[in-house]
């Protein structure tokens, strides 16, 4: 089984995050006091550039007032 395209995978999370934020008209900043996550961690998460850990992604959900499962709500095929 081959390993799930990780690079891919962080770009379809981050721009999904990125559009929410941007819908709600909150800026790094304001969401990173919303949701104890620094401001320039959430900029890397959507420009792909890391990995986030579960906690984080329900900071991050906390903070933009939605489900944790609007975030992973993306299309994504596995190769």
């Amino acid at each position: 089984m081959e390993s799930i395209p990780k690079k891919r995978l962080l770009m379809s999370f981050g721009e999904t995050l990125s559009r929410i934020r941007k819908e709600k008209d909150i800026s790094y900043r304001e969401l990173a006091q919303l949701c104890d996550v620094d401001h320039s961690q959430i900029s890397k998460i959507e420009k792909g550039k890391i990995s986030l850990q579960v906690v984080t992604l329900f900071e991050l959900a906390k903070g933009l007032n939605i489900e944790p499962s609007e975030l992973l709500n993306f299309e994504f095929e596995y190769e």
